[in-house]
């Protein structure tokens, strides 16, 4: 998931992490490329030579996220604590380093040979990309922040798109609700890159010199040595083979056609153009803490994904009760962050292209599988000790490290429509994406306002092919200080209380420390 969980497997696979995303070169004349995402470029035809700054070609990710059927657009919320102030934030923003990064000075235009590239621009208008909203959202008197915030995210997720004529980026100020939401189109980067770069850029008064921390992304693993050592990497050599060849095959095939069996979170045809709705579930990490050292060895990333299966197991529970049977799979799709660390980086790292840790959009996809258990009838850490099973697991395989390098084989020799049609396919045939973006572990602020939150989610997917079935629900969770919140989306006529939902996960990490504190007492 996109936070501490790494592969152990062989060496040029990566850690993972889970904000649900990178790959070599594109065929530069892939006629599918040059044709899909007309409507976000510009046609550029002068000559490059006379520019202050040369153009640079679109990674093929970059260019995947472009592809119609696989368009995204990350939205990353902030809370201020103070009333906004319009002028010192746009004051910040012309200083920062935000600014000064190719990606959010540079437009995305077509060559006069057809190819999409990066055009640096030297001057961006802040005018163009600080959109102010002076009202609340709502007309009700008793209105919920908090609420009215997410009705404003779920709109902009089916709704609103990027202007090609400016920089893919716009910053929303919400004056009414005291918060801002950064629209950020995914070819720009990924989720680690983004939170690399708020950090630098929008540090807090007191720590102007040093970078904001981020929590730790765990520690390696001793390796075992002396006598044992040779036969525990033979065992973990084939281990590493066997977990490999089923995943990757279970991958293939729900590319094609396996799906899980309709439930009440199952998707349906065009659900990404339906309505949407968002809730939040607010965690505190030290809760999480505290329940994954109930499980040796456990992680943060173990504890959320128990915590999801408790949840739904718990929610399923109230829409159905008894309608499904014990043990039913139910398959998501979370993301593999494939830096080299996982930790935030020094933005002159990432800017590196040689660099582990480069900018850009570095992950991929892998399946998560979590099984419907009843609530009422289930010790609360039954559901992470299960979950730490299936992540060890996909850690010792390569999965993640397979989707990837098929998807980069596809976008080079066959072409980003079909590389696009197959992950558009494992997405419609899963029940929900979740990712986990590892956020500063200190404050941060903007214009010297303080930040009380971050939260982040994305638009929906386009409905592109016929006969698809896309999934209701997607979470995002980001940390940041000592909370993590995560932002649940969903199709509002299958879901409609995605309220409710949000309280199934919060309630179930309790129960996970209630039982974490009855362990540890006796």
């Amino acid at each position: 998931m996109y936070q501490n969980h790494k592969y152990k497997a062989s060496k040029d696979h990566r850690n993972m992490q889970s904000h649900m995303g990178e790959s070599t070169e594109t065929r530069a004349n892939d006629p599918s490329s040059s044709s899909s995402s007309s409507s976000l470029c510009l046609c550029f035809m002068g000559s490059s030579a006379a520019d202050k700054f040369s153009d640079e070609p679109i990674t093929p990710i970059g260019r995947f996220f472009l592809q119609p059927q696989m368009d995204q657009i990350i939205h990353c919320t902030m809370g201020f604590k103070n009333p906004i102030d319009i002028a010192a934030i746009k004051s910040h923003l012309k200083t920062s380093l935000l600014l000064s990064h190719p990606r959010f000075s540079s437009l995305m235009v077509r060559s006069p040979r057809g190819l999409k590239q990066w055009h640096r621009t030297s001057h961006v208008d802040l005018n163009r990309h600080i959109i102010v909203v002076p009202n609340t959202i709502t007309t009700a008197s008793n209105f919920d922040h908090e609420a009215a915030v997410n009705a404003y995210l779920a709109d902009l997720s089916t709704s609103s798109d990027l202007s090609a004529d400016k920089p893919l980026w716009e910053f929303h100020l919400l004056m009414a609700h005291n918060c801002g939401v950064f629209r950020i189109h995914h070819a720009l980067g990924d989720g680690a890159s983004l939170m690399s770069l708020f950090s630098a850029s929008f540090r807090g008064a007191e720590e102007e010199e040093k970078l904001p921390a981020l929590g730790s992304a765990g520690k390696k693993r001793n390796r075992v040595n002396g006598e044992k050592g040779w036969w525990v990497l033979l065992i973990g050599f084939v281990g590493m083979v066997w977990f490999s060849l089923i995943f990757v095959v279970e991958f293939a095939l729900r590319s094609l056609w396996v799906c899980d069996r309709k439930t009440e979170i199952s998707g349906g045809d065009g659900v990404e153009l339906w309505p949407r709705k968002l809730a939040t579930a607010r965690f505190k990490l030290q809760d999480m803490k505290l329940v994954k050292k109930a499980v040796p060895n456990a992680t943060i990333n173990d504890v959320l994904v128990g915590v999801v299966s408790a949840g739904l197991s718990r929610y399923l529970d109230h829409r159905t009760p008894n309608g499904l049977p014990e043990g039913l799979r139910i398959t998501g799709i979370a993301m593999a962050n494939l830096r080299e660390q996982p930790r935030l980086q020094e933005l002159t790292d990432l800017m590196k292209s040689n660099s582990g840790s480069s900018w850009g959009n570095k992950f991929s996809t892998f399946l998560l599988p979590i099984y419907y258990k009843k609530s009422s009838g289930t010790e609360p850490l039954e559901y992470l000790r299960r979950a730490k099973v299936i992540m060890d697991r996909k850690k010792q395989s390569l999965e993640a490290l397979f989707s990837y390098k098929i998807g980069c084989f596809l976008m080079t020799y066959l072409g980003a429509k079909i590389a696009t049609w197959l992950l558009y396919r494992t997405v419609c045939n899963t029940s929900f994406a979740i990712s986990n973006i590892l956020g500063p572990q200190e404050e941060i602020a903007v214009g010297g306002n303080p930040v009380t939150y971050l939260r982040v989610n994305t638009s929906s997917l386009p409905h592109v092919f016929a006969d698809s079935y896309m999934q209701a629900l997607t979470m995002h969770m980001v940390s940041y200080v000592e909370r993590a919140d995560m932002q649940i989306s969903v199709a509002k006529d299958i879901i409609p209380d995605p309220e409710f939902l949000a309280k199934c996960f919060e309630e179930a990490l309790l129960d996970m420390k209630e039982a974490a504190h009855c362990e540890t007492n006796d």
